[in-house]
């Protein structure tokens, strides 16, 4: 073993968290030196006696306690005995020196100190153990060093082993940590600072190394006198310049058998060599000493054949030869100094490289690295020229260029061919010279020019490998030495943005022109079945209109109407199903709709029963419309009571409750947006579908009222697995095709909207249409749910009242105090009281306290509680010392507050108060006029206690918002400075008054309006919950921290519009990634005409801080594209959130408003035959109470379940359902499935199967002609043949029911005779080429044969 191997092995140390390098490029390292002097107390008398052989040592280890991680390497002094001084404690010396130095400036890195005691055993040996430790932090909260002009200090320490410190409870600072306890008595000496003298050796000594003064450091010189200490005073070795030339290197067999065997690892077919590389680089055993230089080899064969390669070229006809020499300025005459040599091979796809170095142009392409040998050569001192031949490693060795080899596999042909070990995996054989017999001009220039070689390609990016052409890993993950310094040359160029996969369009559901498909007969049936009528004002019934044509509407129109009042109706009649339609799902008995309008709550109707127009259930598959009936909590029918079908629903807006410009904002709304409206299946709690309705034919245009019927299609949204982009083609723009996305139209709704002008005056909830309307809520109105439905409503008074208040009301400490001496008294006891008492005053007064006794302020007991002073009515002589002792508390209480009611009071002098509505994503915007009330000028220093809240810095901002709200005062340039706290400032003249600019803006989803929106009260718009209100405080400061104004922000969360809804279904515990394509900015409602400038940039923001969300562009005139990152939880969790999309760069109000919903399911892989039965079991964990669950599916035509109804989950238990797949089409899809509480109609349990189908291998085919459009059909027969001896039974099923029927499901056939199969082909309305499978299965329903139809419709 060579020196230089020795040192390299010796200080291996582990790299530091993987996060730390990824947050930012590392700064200047800090030099540290730090002196332990003593161990000093308790710590040295846990084990033994003082003097009885204990021996101690010091062991220092670097620590990152942000990610609970150890790194470097670990120091260790020598062994010291502890000795005893009295009256002094024990105390052992070490006096020892560390040096290291690090880049990683965070406060959570630290060292960490252990004391290791070594004691004798019984059998005569030594055992170590941890008596204690301490962690001295390096770093202060910025990335300056700890106190770095205090000499000693003392170090408490703490019972145990650092390995604690990997606890999973274990927090930073180490005072929070109650597990944790401090050792009494005993502390370490030590002195920590900075060295800048280090700092002139970083070349030679690795970051996060610690090591000893007295440690030798190659490359530099002993120390100086008697110290020892080489890194006190560090001075270096001079160094030696040597050149390498006539450089080759031999791969065995031969050089095209190793690359053919290595391209044939990493298929070939695909993958070629683009380049060879070679990183040469002098090594001190601990770290290069710069970076490696990286030449291109090129074969020997390649050279001209005039060149002057050197007599060993005749024996190097298979090798890889240097054209230039490589030059070593940093080369040290030490024995530990080598020079590395590591042979890199770079790869690109074929159809990229053509086998050929590529030009400059393909610089955006993506390239991979791999190591493939290495070799360390350590010159012998005092020797000259030579030609000097190593062996070249390869495999899982240890190597100082921090990367994993190709090792050649030992049943390859170079393994059996190879005679020898030390040529195995190859050799490197060179010149090596120490002066040049040419001029350094002449090999500098040479230098450069190998140099330019190596950049033409350039290094390509390895974020961007070739694991989406060839799936190879990439290996190397550094040119080279990872601690050197970053320069121009080695910071790596990110390429162009490239997705991964393919984006889906962000179109929502197209709201389609309502085109009617019932006749006129089902028609009449569907408004003859006694659906209320939608009164106007003057209790007139509405007709019916056609919708006007859209886009012809006039805002003036609408703004001159003296009907600013609008009653919204949505009148949910019916839900039809379409021919086709029928067959992709099941077909909900009832359903339930969920969707919001406008600004106001989202909204999830009852469960409504699909009933046929004749009254009774929904029977077969030819009917159109059914009707939606409300279905009662005990399951019966409200339509049974005589009462009217469908579902009515009313919005009330008033103006007067609307904010300034609101009123406009509405009208736009309704002229630009669609409501989208989904619908469930209210039993299996399957997703239906989602429907979208333009909302302009609610602009009444100046009538009193409109009406019109609208027939939407209800469709759904199938995402398969995604898909990779296979070329830039797929992202040009206009070429976009949405793969893997699949659109299904399930059934028709039916309803009606209206919009009833009101006189805004008049304005109240009426004309309910009986007990069967719901009122869902109003502008300016706090509405409650009533047993039959009807609103309870509190109208506007027009005047501010106030009530007084008792102190007891208003303090709960006071009301204890007058409460502490008063027994309980019943109500009874009281009443009676009332009624022997004959002063009518008296009966007075206790009719009050009973009635406060009883209205809702009870004992934590839950015994009513009466008012101070009543319980003495009882004995009348105790009336006037109970009223005395009263007024004795309420004194002393008064007394105790007058400190904090001054102090509130003179607050309340300087502190304004300012309401702001915030709606999600849209920055509201204010000014304060701030005025210096001294005579004499002030610096005054704003602090806000919330982040949501912040002021304006930039002018250019203060100027945008300012054109954006039409005001008229000035904008002042350099108006703020920032302290270092990032606290804004501004200089006040004396009586000076300024405006300071605010804005609150939050992408959080208020919990509290979120909780509005799912509850059973339903909450006006115009005035928030008390609960939902948000205080936020702002001082304005001079010096010493004196406020000389307040402002208080009442901030009052207001729901937001959804433009659009999208609905992810996920494997739980998942990420899920998407791609979703921005549409074209001018079709997004809300953005500006005439953007100056060509198309602007888009941004995004998130709801959720926890979910990546980020706008990506493709280039200049390409579209933009929303990534997405989601974490999924676990199964049945539902997560929400809202992105909001803003054209202008200061996000102002965001032009559309998306909500996200990801479904986590179970996942399930299932690999299976397309018309073959696959069995599965799914295993079920009851809940806490006994359940009865049914087992409900999307595709009850391909999955079976067992059972197949409903059944009892016990607690706590454990049941199997046994589920078989039968898909009908190959390929891969999602099937979902739902166990669902049959009484409660809760969700228990939620599964996605995702299907891998293979085709099955046809056997015959068969092709026929067929009429379409209508017709009888056709009859058709076809022979199998028993291929067995023995009597089968098989089963038949095909891919297309609605096409082809048989004559029958099953047939039993003697063993070797032929049986007919009957075929029956429906017709098919359409002209076109359909493929008919015919599978037929054994008694197992295992496939035994297909046929293949080819049906011609014509």
């Amino acid at each position: 073993m060579g020196e230089w191997d020795r040192v390299f092995r010796q200080h291996l140390a582990l790299p530091p968290h993987p996060q730390r390098g990824r947050a930012r490029p590392p700064p200047r390292s800090t030099a540290f030196r730090c002196v332990l002097k003593y161990l000093h107390g308790a710590a040295l008398s846990q084990v033994g006696e003082i003097g009885s052989g204990v021996e101690y040592q010091l062991r220092l280890s670097l620590f990152d306690a942000t990610y609970h991680h150890f790194f470097g390497r670990t120091w260790r002094s020598s062994w010291r005995a502890a000795g005893a001084a009295p009256p002094r404690s024990a105390r052992a010396a070490f006096n020892e020196v560390v040096y290291f130095h690090t880049s990683l400036n965070h406060p959570g890195i630290a060292a960490v100190v252990e004391v290791v005691v070594m004691g004798g055993k019984g059998d005569g040996g030594s055992q170590h153990l941890s008596c204690g430790f301490g962690i001295i932090p390096l770093f202060h909260g910025g990335s300056e060093v700890t106190d770095p002009a205090t000499e000693d200090r003392a170090l408490k320490l703490y019972h145990g082993t650092p390995r604690a410190l990997l606890h999973p409870r274990f927090q930073d600072p180490v005072e929070k940590n109650k597990y944790m306890t401090v050792m009494e008595k005993s502390h370490l000496q030590y002195a920590l600072k900075s060295h800048q003298p280090l700092e002139a050796i970083f070349h030679l000594l690795p970051e996060n190394l610690l090591i000893s003064g007295l440690q030798t450091v190659p490359g530099l010189l002993p120390a100086r006198g008697d110290t020892g200490d080489c890194l006190q005073k560090p001075r270096l070795m001079k160094t030696v310049t040597c050149y390498l030339e006539r450089l080759f290197i031999r791969l065995y067999p031969s050089l095209e058998e190793f690359e053919e065997e290595l391209l044939d690892l990493l298929n070939s077919d695909q993958v070629v060599v683009r380049e060879r590389r070679l990183h040469v680089g002098v090594h001190n055993g601990l770290r290069f000493v710069r970076a490696p230089q990286v030449t291109v080899l090129v074969p020997e064969a390649e050279l001209s054949p005039g060149g002057s390669r050197g007599p060993l070229c005749c024996r190097c006809r298979q090798a890889l030869a240097l054209r230039s020499r490589i030059q070593l300025s940093e080369m040290v005459p030490h024995p530990a100094f080598g020079v590395c040599f590591q042979l890199e091979y770079v790869f690109c796809s074929m159809g990229r490289a053509g086998g050929k170095a590529l030009s400059g142009s393909a610089r955006g392409e993506a390239a991979d690295m791999r190591s493939v040998r290495w070799a360390v050569w350590s010159p012998v001192p005092g020797t000259g020229d030579t030609e000097v031949v190593l062996p070249l490693h390869g495999g899982a060795r240890r190597g100082p260029c921090r990367a994993l080899v190709y090792q050649t596999p030992l049943s390859s042909r170079s393994s059996r061919q190879v005679r020898g070990k030390h040529v195995e995996s190859g050799t490197v054989q060179f010149h090596v010279s120490t002066v040049s017999e040419e001029h350094l001009v002449t090999a500098a220039e040479i230098l450069c020019k190998d140099r330019d070689e190596s950049k033409q390609p350039p290094t390509p990016s390895l974020s961007q490998t070739l694991q989406q052409d060839a799936g190879i890993t990439h290996l190397e993950a550094d040119l080279g030495s990872p601690d050197a310094e970053p320069c121009a040359s080695d910071q790596l160029r990110a390429l162009p943005f490239t997705p991964l996969q393919l984006p889906m369009a962000a179109v929502g559901l197209q709201a389609c022109s309502s085109r009617v498909s019932l006749s006129r007969a089902s028609l009449a049936r569907l408004h003859a079945a006694g659906f209320p009528d939608i009164l106007d004002y003057n209790q007139e019934p509405v007709e019916i209109s056609e919708p006007v044509e859209l886009g012809s509407f006039n805002l003036r129109l609408e703004e001159a109407d003296p009907l600013q009042g609008n009653e919204i109706v949505l009148q949910f009649l019916a839900f039809g199903r379409d021919a086709q339609g029928s067959t992709e799902g099941p077909w909900p008995r009832t359903v339930f709709l969920t969707f919001q309008f406008y600004r106001f709550p989202p909204v999830t109707t009852p469960r409504l029963q699909l009933v046929s127009t004749d009254r009774g259930p929904a029977t077969g598959l030819a009917v159109l419309a059914q009707l939606l009936v409300r279905v009662n909590e005990d399951g019966t029918l409200m339509w049974c009571l005589a009462g009217p079908p469908g579902l009515q629903l009313k919005y009330m807006v008033d103006p007067a409750f609307l904010r300034p410009g609101e009123q406009r904002w509405f009208l736009r709304y309704l002229a630009e947006h669609s409501l989208q409206i989904d619908v469930w299946d209210g039993d299996s709690l399957l997703h239906v579908g989602s429907a979208a309705v333009k909302l302009e034919p609610l602009l009444r245009q100046g009538q009193r009222a409109v009406r019109t019927y609208h027939e939407l299609e209800v469709a759904t949204t199938e995402y398969e697995p995604d898909g990779t982009v296979m070329g830039r083609e797929a992202l040009r723009h206009g070429a976009l095709r949405p793969l893997g996305v699949r659109v299904a139209v399930r059934g028709r709704l039916h309803l009606c909207l209206a919009n009833v002008g009101e006189n805004p005056l008049l304005m109240r909830p009426k004309g309910l249409g009986g007990a069967r309307s719901i009122f869902v809520g109003a502008l300016g109105t706090a509405v409650s749910w009533g047993p039959s439905l009807v609103p309870r409503c509190s109208l506007p008074t027009g005047g501010r009242t106030a009530w007084a208040r008792r102190l007891v009301d208003v303090d709960n400490e006071l009301e204890a105090a007058l409460r502490s001496r008063q027994p309980e008294v019943s109500l009874d006891t009281l009443a009676t009281l009332s009624e022997a008492v004959s002063t009518h005053w008296l009966q007075h007064m206790v009719l009050v306290w009973l009635h406060e006794g009883a209205g809702g302020r009870r004992a934590r007991a839950g015994a009513p509680v009466v008012a101070p002073g009543l319980w003495f009515l009882l004995s009348w002589q105790g009336w006037p010392k109970q009223r005395t002792w009263d007024l004795q508390v309420i004194n002393a209480y008064r007394d105790h507050i007058k400190g904090e009611s001054i102090y509130q009071m003179l607050s309340q002098a300087i502190t304004a108060t300012r309401t702001v509505h915030a709606v999600l994503g849209t920055a509201e915007f204010f000014e304060f006029a701030l005025k210096n009330p001294y005579s004499v000028q002030h610096t005054v220093t704003i602090e806000v206690d919330h982040p949501e809240l912040s002021v304006i810095l930039d002018p250019r901002e203060w100027r945008h918002f300012k054109e954006l709200t039409k005001s008229v005062t000035p904008v002042e340039e350099d108006m703020f400075h920032l302290r270092d706290d990032l606290k804004p400032q501004v200089y006040l003249r004396p009586s000076e008054t300024v405006r300071i600019p605010f804005k609150y803006q939050t992408f959080s989803a208020d919990p509290a309006v979120v909780a509005a929106q799912v509850g059973t009260d339903t909450h006006s718009l115009g005035k928030s919950g008390a609960k939902q209100t948000k205080l936020i405080q702002v001082s304005f400061q001079v010096s010493g921290g004196k406020p000389i104004a307040l402002l208080r922000v009442k901030v009052e969360p207001q729901p937001h519009v959804v433009d659009q809804t999208f609905r992810f279904y996920h494997p739980e515990l998942t990420f899920l990634k998407k791609t979703i394509r921005l549409p074209p900015w001018h079709t997004l409602p809300g953005t500006p005409v005439g953007v100056p400038g060509g198309q602007p940039e888009m941004f995004v923001r998130c709801s959720d801080p926890d979910i990546i969300c980020e706008t990506k562009s493709l280039g200049p005139g390409e579209p933009q594209d929303i990534f997405l990152k989601v974490a999924g939880g676990p199964s049945p969790q539902i997560k929400k959130f809202f992105v909001a999309i803003y054209t202008d760069t200061w996000l102002a109000a965001p032009v559309q408003i998306w909500q996200f919903y990801l479904h986590s399911l179970q996942r399930l892989d299932v690999a299976c035959t397309a018309g073959q039965l696959t069995r599965l079991s799914l295993l079920l964990r009851g809940t806490a109470a006994p359940r009865r669950v049914q087992a409900f599916t999307s595709h009850p035509q391909e999955l079976e379940v067992d059972p197949n109804g409903a059944f009892l989950l016990p607690a706590n238990g454990i049941q199997d359902l046994y589920i078989g797949v039968r898909p009908r089409r190959a390929g891969s899809k999602f099937i979902y499935l739902n166990l669902v509480d049959v009484e409660s109609h809760q969700l228990v349990s939620s599964w996605l199967l995702c299907l891998s189908c293979r085709q099955p291998l046809i056997s015959k085919a068969f092709e026929i002609s067929l009429p379409a459009g209508g017709g009888r059909g056709c009859n058709k027969r076809i022979t199998y043949t028993n291929p067995y001896p023995s009597p089968r039974l098989y089963f038949l099923c095909t891919n297309r029911p609605d096409l082809l029927q048989f004559k029958e499901d099953s047939f039993e056939v003697a063993g070797g005779e032929v049986y007919t199969i009957g075929l029956r082909f429906a017709p098919s309305p359409t002209v076109g080429e359909e493929e008919i499978l015919i599978h037929i299965n054994d008694h197992e329903d295992k496939n035994e044969e297909t046929f293949c139809v080819k049906v011609l419709y014509q």
